[in-house]
């Protein structure tokens, strides 16, 4: 027996409503280029749209201009999707609040994560979104995800109960001892300050 080795996602699709509200929702508020549209292929009344979310890869809606927005919260089931979360910049974060303020949209505010930053709202057919936003940056080389897991591992062994910026900083210093060699014989943490400097005025 063997595993289906996947690479990444390719694509996520929704049930929309009509054709206009996933395309003022998914590029009027969150601000995904609109790439193309066909049919869908499997239910030759409904529209398939395609927005690019920035990474390349794809949010897809099946619209019906029969169906109407229904703002009423998605089901929270088991084997129910519980929300989708996308990337934002620090520069951005700091100003969704406001902008969802100013189209009277509900929000949850900002929500500390440990390692990261959020903030939830709902699209305009329940479906709750999370904006996000990692409080680091990997070091190069690495990805989030592989930070993530060193920080996990300190996590766990210092007995704290969930991922803080202390663990984050200790497994970005890891990942970068491993990755790249040095000169030094010694690379633990050194003063070099034998007179100490001024206060800092």
């Amino acid at each position: 027996m063997k595993k289906i080795q996947v690479q990444g996602v390719h694509h996520i699709t929704l049930i929309g409503a009509d054709r206009q509200t996933s395309i003022d929702f998914w590029e009027g508020v969150l601000g995904m280029p609109f790439i193309f549209e066909q049919p869908n292929l499997d239910v030759p009344a409904e529209s398939h749209l395609y927005f690019d979310p920035g990474d390349g890869r794809l949010i897809t809606v099946f619209t019906n201009e029969n169906r109407q927005p229904d703002p009423a919260r998605n089901p929270e089931g088991i084997g129910n999707l519980h929300h989708l979360a996308f990337t934002v910049s620090r520069a951005t974060y700091s100003l969704i609040s406001e902008r969802l303020d100013e189209r009277g949209i509900n929000h949850t505010g900002e929500v500390d994560r440990g390692f990261m930053d959020s903030i939830y709202f709902r699209d305009p057919l329940g479906q709750l979104i999370e904006c996000a936003c990692y409080k680091f940056e990997p070091p190069a080389g690495s990805s989030h995800a592989q930070v993530l897991f060193e920080a996990h591992q300190i996590r766990v062994g210092q007995g704290d109960h969930h991922i803080s910026e202390e663990h984050l900083a200790e497994a970005i210093r890891l990942l970068v001892e491993r990755q790249q060699r040095t000169l030094s014989a010694d690379r633990t943490a050194k003063d070099p300050y034998t007179v100490k400097p001024p206060v800092w005025d």
